[in-house]
């Protein structure tokens, strides 16, 4: 073979050999992503029962069922200076219902939006990165009914109430109306209250509408003249509405304690029925 054959003979089976991809290590698997953190829950409806409530107590026992809550809302509040540690107990007590006030001014809430009181945007604020809120609570749309003001919550519990003692029942005073009547005591001035007509109701009929009343989530109690200076009339006021009023918030806890709503703290002389809110009374039908 020829030296210039023997060149060619060479180039060929260089063209001919295969070319390989030079081995490149295996690529490291992505690490995995973290868990998304779960956070703890808020049960609105027990932290707003437990604020209602706790003032009203001799002594520090726990709303059933909101402890827990209450604590994490407590442990916020620490947190943001605003609670000393020790008062983080699960009693929503005076301590944490001025400490929760003071959080509600940091959000620029004034009026019946600073009262102490647990709202919706205020409690979430709270819980942001912290704790998520179950089964929120709002008073709903403003409106009128029989040319009184009032609150969407409060008129479909009054409708749930009037279905249940067959009675139609006439408003003498609505919500959010401060100073209408300097004998209510700043009760009015905020969501959830009510004055009912029971001059023309007989004795039998004033009973079986607080009673419905009551079984539907009022705390109602039937006001006479010789108790003040008022007509014969039902005062009602809705349990855990988030606009009332902060003398309407200490008629709530005096309902649950068994007083009659005004400032002698006399027995309730009421009928006695399960205290609910509204919403308990729905979830039970």
């Amino acid at each position: 073979m020829t030296g210039s054959s023997r060149r060619a003979f060479l180039l060929g089976l260089v063209l001919a050999w295969p070319v390989l991809e030079p081995v490149r290590p295996a690529a490291a698997a992505p690490a995995p992503s973290p868990a998304p953190r779960v956070l703890p829950t808020v049960d609105m409806e027990a932290v707003v029962k437990a604020a209602q409530w706790d003032p009203a107590k001799v002594g520090t026992d726990l709303t059933p069922g909101a402890g827990p809550s209450v604590r994490l809302v407590e442990a916020a509040l620490r947190d943001r200076g605003l609670l000393a540690a020790a008062y983080v107990d699960g009693h929503f007590g005076t301590r944490t219902v001025a400490a929760y006030a003071a959080w509600q001014e940091q959000l620029g809430f004034r009026g019946l939006d600073a009262t102490g009181l647990p709202g919706r945007t205020s409690l979430a604020a709270l819980g942001s990165g912290r704790f998520t809120v179950t089964r929120p609570l709002s008073p709903g749309a403003r409106s009128t009914y029989q040319g009184f003001p009032v609150n969407a919550r409060t008129l479909a519990m009054l409708m749930a109430a009037q279905s249940l003692c067959g009675l139609a029942l006439v408003v003498e005073q609505g919500s959010y109306s401060p100073e209408a009547d300097p004998t209510s005591a700043g009760t009015h001035d905020g969501g959830g209250a009510l004055d009912l007509d029971a001059e023309l109701l007989t004795r039998t009929e004033r009973r079986a509408a607080v009673t419905a009343l009551r079984q539907v989530g009022f705390a109602a109690w039937l006001r006479t003249p010789e108790q003040g200076d008022w007509p014969r009339h039902v005062h009602a006021v809705a349990i855990s509405d988030t606009d009332l009023s902060t003398p309407a918030q200490r008629q709530v806890g005096d309902y649950y304690e068994g007083r009659d709503g005004l400032a002698d703290d006399l027995p309730d002389d009421g009928p006695q029925v399960t205290k609910v809110t509204y919403e308990e009374y729905l979830r039970r039908r």
